[in-house]
């Protein structure tokens, strides 16, 4: 499985005992929602799958897990500090009033005045806005994603319409 294909729920932070246990920083909006059998564990650039044995969520954010074949502090020591993912599959649908601006990542930007300008392929939350990023015209463009420039979102067909400040397009493509 590849990483584009899957979501990241959070984090191995450190072991947890000797026989194998593994706590994580789960920054996942609603682990509640998730149901899953498996899990994969990001490893050297690739997704190495385990089967869950137990997950538990004691206290907000922090899981402890047990992991198939994870019987020993030392085979878990090595899953430390690992990102921990699950298929898009399994990714819970958000109702349309659950909708933010960081569920644009994918859509389609259309501008009014240059027209299509490509897919949001990132989307960065800094602390003053966020950010969105596309390729036009093999140019990495970054724009703000607020009320000023969103004119209209349609979810159904994934499209988001702006109108980019004047001059904005210029500075990346010269």
């Amino acid at each position: 499985m590849k990483i584009e294909d899957c979501f990241r729920i959070g984090t191995i932070t450190k072991t947890r005992g000797l026989k194998g246990e593994l706590q994580a920083f789960i920054d996942f909006e609603t682990p509640e929602k998730l149901a899953f059998d498996a899990l994969f564990i990001e490893s050297a650039g690739k997704l190495i799958p385990y089967f869950v044995e137990s997950f538990k969520m004691p206290q907000k954010n922090i899981a402890f897990i047990y992991l198939e074949d994870v019987d020993h502090i030392d085979k878990a020591s090595i899953l430390s500090k690992k990102d921990i993912y699950l298929p898009n599959k399994l990714k819970p649908k958000k109702r349309k009033d659950e909708f933010g601006l960081k569920d644009l990542l994918g859509f389609i930007a259309l501008d009014v005045n240059e027209g299509e300008l490509g897919e949001i392929i990132e989307i960065q939350d800094l602390p003053q806005q966020l950010i969105a990023t596309v390729n036009y015209k093999d140019c990495e463009v970054l724009f703000p994603l607020n009320e000023t420039v969103i004119k209209a979102i349609d979810v159904v067909k994934g499209i988001v319409t702006i109108d980019l400040p004047e001059g904005l397009l210029d500075i990346y493509l010269e």
